[in-house]
């Protein structure tokens, strides 16, 4: 049986003068990327399916170089869409990721409702799996809709409880083609 794993991007370069889905990876951001690459379950990934933003792609592409594998673009796995306030910092930010988990069937601030995000992030994984032909692979996301991936597979209603620790760099398993977690959110770069 196959294994899937959604990695979420590590730590990324804040900007408020530049769009959020354009923000690239920091130096902490790379450096635990690079140390992801010496983990046991990278080694069986056989293919890479990444989010269309900055973040996404940087994480994708150095795990990719890795492996040899050149990562696909799905648009719509970005993170929930969040261009309604734009950067928020920080203490606001988590104020408003609060009410998006708590309100799932609200917009909050215009923010994509959680319900839809879900949905939407689901309907990629399922469209990509449904096409895999085999071997492990490789989702590469964001905390937020990996979050709301996650409560899907484990059949759990939409809550923050199960957000990812540390604010990025995490990932979880799930088994193929059953779509069963087999953990939940670990960090990409240590047991």
């Amino acid at each position: 049986m196959a294994t899937a794993c959604y990695i979420t991007h590590p730590q990324v370069r804040i900007d408020a003068d530049v769009p959020v889905p354009d923000w690239g990876l920091s130096d902490l951001g790379r450096a635990r990327a690079q140390r992801m690459l010496g983990q046991p379950w990278v080694r069986s990934i056989r293919r890479i399916v990444s989010s269309g933003e900055r973040k996404a792609i940087e994480t994708a592409e150095i795990l990719g170089r890795h492996l040899g594998i050149a990562p696909e673009i799905r648009e719509k796995m970005h993170e929930n869409d969040r261009s309604a306030t734009g950067f928020l910092p920080p203490p606001e930010f988590e104020a408003v990721a609060d009410q998006f988990f708590a309100h799932p069937e609200t917009s909050i601030r215009g923010w994509e409702r959680a319900i839809d995000a879900q949905a939407r992030i689901r309907a990629e994984v399922d469209e990509v799996l449904a096409g895999h032909t085999g071997g492990d692979i490789a989702f590469v996301g964001h905390g937020g809709v990996g979050t709301l991936l996650l409560l899907s597979l484990t059949g759990r209603p939409i809550s923050r409880s199960a957000d990812q620790p540390g604010g990025g760099g995490n990932y979880f398993t799930f088994t193929v083609p059953d779509l069963r977690p087999v953990h939940g959110w670990r960090p990409i770069d240590g047991p």
